[in-house]
């Protein structure tokens, strides 16, 4: 099992690489930069290895994305190459959206699916796409301390690489699902001016992206 999707190389059917998602918004945004600062050097002052802390917090979180996506299709999640913290740690973020899931019928349509745009050239990977209540819904999970601006930007380009495959998006729901009893379980739902605004900062990443691949010879 990869411990990490946000590695997942898109191509078009040529084999023509093109960036992902995060990547582009990875190079692009920076909006939480000096947080993102001030939580490395509290890190640093506590003795703690910042890469192997955000190490350790990033694997969590791919595993309890793993365990929720192989619910939902029906398979038995391997947690050979986890520690034992980070499977409790990951339960306890699975069960949070488990007990968010109760009380709905979730029909999956897609889960994990790579998608690559042709128009726009990038791809992405939407951890679920599915009918919850009769309603097609992008759900997108994190784990982590809260919702941040930059996750709108991430979950309204995965709704235009669906839309561009002829599916219907009429719900797109970021749930953070949280590890620990300090994080909390959020809940945010784009409206469309909200998902509308979010494209276009992405198509200007993205435009940016490409301009600094040529400034840089590539």
């Amino acid at each position: 099992m990869s411990k990490n999707k946000a590695h997942t190389r898109y191509k078009f059917a040529d084999g023509t690489p093109v960036p992902g998602v995060t990547t582009i918004t990875g190079s692009q945004i920076g909006w939480n930069k000096q947080v993102l600062i001030n939580w490395a050097n509290r890190i640093g002052l506590e003795g703690i290895s910042a890469n192997k802390y955000r190490d350790d917090k990033a694997n969590i979180g791919t595993l309890a994305h793993r365990m929720i996506t192989d619910r939902l299709t029906g398979r038995e999640t391997d947690t050979s190459d986890y520690s034992k913290n980070q499977i409790d740690a990951a339960d306890n973020s699975a069960l949070s959206f488990y007990e968010w899931a109760k009380a709905k019928d979730i029909v999956p349509i897609l889960i994990e699916q790579p998608l690559v745009s042709e128009t726009h050239r990038f791809g992405g990977t939407a951890d679920i796409y599915a009918f919850v209540n009769g309603t097609a819904e992008l759900i997108d999970l994190k784990t982590g301390s809260g919702i941040y601006e930059e996750m709108f930007v991430q979950v309204a380009a995965y709704a235009q690489l669906l839309i561009e495959h002829g599916h219907k998006v009429e719900v797109v729901r970021i749930l953070n699902i949280p590890r620990t009893e300090d994080e909390r379980f959020i809940e945010q739902v784009l409206g469309k001016h909200q998902r509308d605004v979010a494209w276009q900062i992405f198509l200007n990443c993205l435009n940016n992206y490409q301009l600094r691949r040529q400034l840089n010879g590539k």
